[in-house]
């Protein structure tokens, strides 16, 4: 996802919570590592379809710099394979509790929009679940996902503008919900001067079998 400046206003960006993420940023090394092998692509070539620069790319697989959501959804969408598979956790049987005391965040580049994984990864079932937290007055612009990808998000606190594609701004607040078709260019935005956090799950109509750890 992209982003926008935020407002001067704007409370300082949220970089609690990303603080726990290391295990994270391991994780993603290691699946892209073995994705790309897996496609027979090189680095080269997932940097040009993706955008981004191939010596940020070589330093995300190996681990020495920590993706944000625009390199990660630009990544999965240039390899062909779901969001999820790179971030969230694989757990193929059994309870995962995943603690509040110690999430697993990633984030844009300024830290003022943070998503945390909330699931287990199962292409079998091709369904995400986040919860997003938004710094006040904040609006974030993300590019278009894979084609039928949809989302469906609930305000859990504060007040959010959505727009997807073409489409009148939605006005959320808490306790609202909308389910909207993400891909083209959509945009969230936290109308308030405290951070919003809603719920977030993500769908997809033609998803891929991608990662066995």
């Amino acid at each position: 996802m992209t982003k926008s400046k935020p407002s001067a206003v704007a409370e300082p960006p949220l970089r609690s919570g990303m603080e726990n993420s290391e295990r994270l940023a391991d994780t993603v090394a290691r699946r892209l590592e073995r994705l790309i092998t897996r496609k027979g692509r090189s680095l080269e070539r997932i940097a040009e379809l993706s955008g981004v620069d191939a010596a940020e790319l070589r330093a995300i697989v190996d681990g020495s710099t920590a993706a944000t959501i625009a390199h990660l959804w630009r990544i999965a969408n240039a390899i062909g394979v779901p969001f999820g598979s790179l971030v969230a956790a694989k757990e193929r049987s059994g309870v995962l509790v995943m603690r509040k005391a110690s999430p697993q965040v990633i984030g844009s580049q300024d830290g003022n929009f943070l998503s945390r994984p909330l699931f287990p990864y199962d292409s079998a079932r091709p369904v995400e679940f986040y919860e997003v937290t938004i710094a006040p007055l904040h609006r974030e612009r993300a590019e278009a996902h894979a084609p039928g990808a949809k989302e469906t998000l609930v305000v859990a606190q504060g007040e959010i503008e959505i727009v997807a594609g073409r489409e009148p701004p939605v006005r959320l607040a808490a306790g609202d919900a909308v389910d909207f078709l993400a891909d083209v260019p959509h945009s969230y935005r936290n109308l308030g001067e405290t951070p919003a956090i809603m719920f977030l799950v993500m769908s997809y109509a033609d998803p891929e079998a991608t990662i066995d750890d």
